[in-house]
């Protein structure tokens, strides 16, 4: 049974559908580095929020860490990067708190326009100062939206529902996706130049880290109002004082800080600056559903492999993944198989996709078949680091798919390039669930993997059948199945022997001193 550690505050419902998927969970909140360190070995599951670091140190103490599932958006407090490396999933709940997020967003909008914190303060404190608190409307105002993803649409919507006009930058947003939003879709500078508001909702990585700069201020109209909720370290904040200071941006909301718990900063005290201390995803609502989101996920991905909202692996459905299971075993055979023939350093790898198979998500096909061809070379290679793994060893990747599959309804072709030579082999479905070799560099054969495998390339003469089983006969190795193919009458043929066990090296040289053969591979695929 799967076991899972919640370690941060989370509703308890996630427990509960843990437990209901099968998965043993603890919930152990406040955990230090140290004492999260020394128990989390025993985990294949963790579930955060935003307090607990997943570091490096921690996944390397991780030896049966499988998934890592943060419930919310932002995973600043997980190295991703290295849990790619170390072959664990990480995954995030991206619609969760995406309308608490926005909503969010649009009070500080409304707080900004009407200096409501400000004058509230000024109210509590007996000065009832009527005439300093002039506001603006938002109605026919242009509000620019940075990043139009879940939360920045959500936000977008209700801007026009403010009427107001709604221009949005984001380098993914499609003309198709503006128009059907209702917002115009703009360059950044264009957005800096016509927005009266400008609220940002974009993810911090290398693209956006420090992007509202002084650069950026200087681009935008006078008297610009700035709103963020998304992630702190987007804005430059001595930029943005110093803005603020001079006039030229009239007022800025934020929700998110570069350093946090935000305990001091340099926009601290400033009257036109309203702080919240990271409330975005702070409702009732929003916690509800990003706890029950995650642990729905990481239970799923446990139990039966569907892979949702991953950050580092493709994605499987619940419903695709019974589908792709019968291929998923394939790939891994047929990527087994041609990583044990591969003598030299792999340069090319190409898989062509033909029939049936053409209609299912192939992706999570491919990393399989990748990671059985590198794991016979590096064995902490898997699905979710082998894209990586590929690029680093400047292995390139060739995925092509075809409806046409001339002898059967569902094949896989793999060719594998090396330094010095081409090997290709095929794989089908035997009534949809069966896996089966069928074709080995050109040679037709038809034969099942099993746990301990002879491959033999030779040629087509007499006395191979005969002097293979003599030697395994005096080694007393039984041979369980025994396939053989050819192209033409005593020209290139190919074997392959299932065998109740793996070959001793002084057996190996026997056969492979054998004078029809021309190469021999003892396999495993255990």
């Amino acid at each position: 049974m799967a076991k899972v550690l919640i370690s941060d505050k989370m509703n308890p419902l996630a427990a509960e559908i843990f437990k209901e998927k099968g998965v043993e969970v603890d919930v152990i909140t406040g955990l230090s580095p140290e004492e999260l360190l020394k128990i989390i070995p025993e985990y294949d599951g963790l579930a955060v929020r935003s307090s607990t670091k997943v570091t490096p140190e921690i996944l390397d103490a991780a030896k049966k860490l499988k998934v890592i599932g943060r419930a919310g958006i932002g995973v600043d407090n997980i190295d991703v990067a290295a849990a790619t490396k170390k072959g664990v999933v990480v995954m995030n709940t991206p619609f969760g708190n995406s309308i608490t997020t926005a909503e969010h967003a649009i009070a500080m909008m409304f707080s900004l326009a009407r200096e409501i914190p400000q004058a509230n303060a000024s109210t509590h404190a007996g000065k009832w100062e009527k005439s300093k608190f002039m506001g603006v409307e938002l109605t026919g105002k242009t509000l620019g939206v940075i990043g139009c993803g879940n939360i920045g649409a959500i936000a977008a919507a209700r801007g026009l529902g403010l009427k107001m006009r709604v221009i949005a930058f984001d380098p993914f947003l499609t003309p198709e996706r503006a128009k059907e939003l209702g917002v115009e879709k703009v360059e950044l500078d264009e957005l800096y130049a016509r927005a009266d508001f400008i609220t940002i909702h974009v993810p911090k990585n290398e693209h956006t880290l420090h992007m509202i700069n002084a650069e950026a201020l200087a681009k935008m109209k006078d008297g610009i109002r700035i709103i963020n909720c998304a992630r702190g370290g987007i804005i430059v904040e001595d930029d943005l004082k110093a803005a603020l200071e001079s006039g030229k941006v009239a007022g800025a909301a934020l929700d998110v800080f570069e350093k946090e718990p935000a305990e001091d900063n340099v926009l601290f005290g400033l009257e036109n600056v309203i702080c919240t201390p990271h409330l975005g995803a702070s409702t009732t609502e929003a916690q509800v559903n990003v706890a029950v989101q995650v642990a729905e996920q990481m239970g799923d991905f446990l139990v039966n492999g569907a892979v949702t909202n991953a950050l580092n692996m493709a994605p499987i459905s619940a419903e695709d993944a019974p589908k792709l299971t019968p291929y998923l075993t394939l790939a891994a055979q047929l990527g087994a198989f041609a990583g044990q023939i591969s003598e030299n350093a792999i340069t090319k790898v190409e898989v062509e996709y033909q029939g049936h198979v053409t209609n299912l998500n192939t992706r999570p096909i491919s990393d399989t078949l990748f990671a059985a061809i590198l794991k016979t070379f590096r064995s902490e290679i898997n699905v979710v680091n082998v894209r990586n793994m590929l690029k680093d060893m400047k292995v390139s990747v060739i995925e092509s798919a075809t409806d046409e599959c001339e002898e059967f309804l569902t094949a896989i072709e793999l060719t594998i390039h090396t330094e010095q030579n081409t090997r290709s082999v095929t794989g089908t479905l035997f009534a949809g669930k069966e896996p089966r070799i069928v074709d080995i560099e050109g040679v037709p054969i038809e034969a099942p993997i099993t746990d301990h495998m002879l491959f033999i390339r030779n040629e087509d003469s007499p006395g191979l059948i005969g002097g293979i089983g003599t030697i395994l006969a005096d080694a007393d190795i039984n041979i369980a199945d025994f396939r053989l193919g050819r192209k033409n009458g005593g020209g290139q043929a190919v074997a392959l022997i299932a065998i109740d066990g793996m070959l001793s090296d002084d057996v190996y040289q026997k056969v492979k001193a054998l004078p029809q053969v021309r190469l021999a591979k003892s396999l495993s695929f255990v």
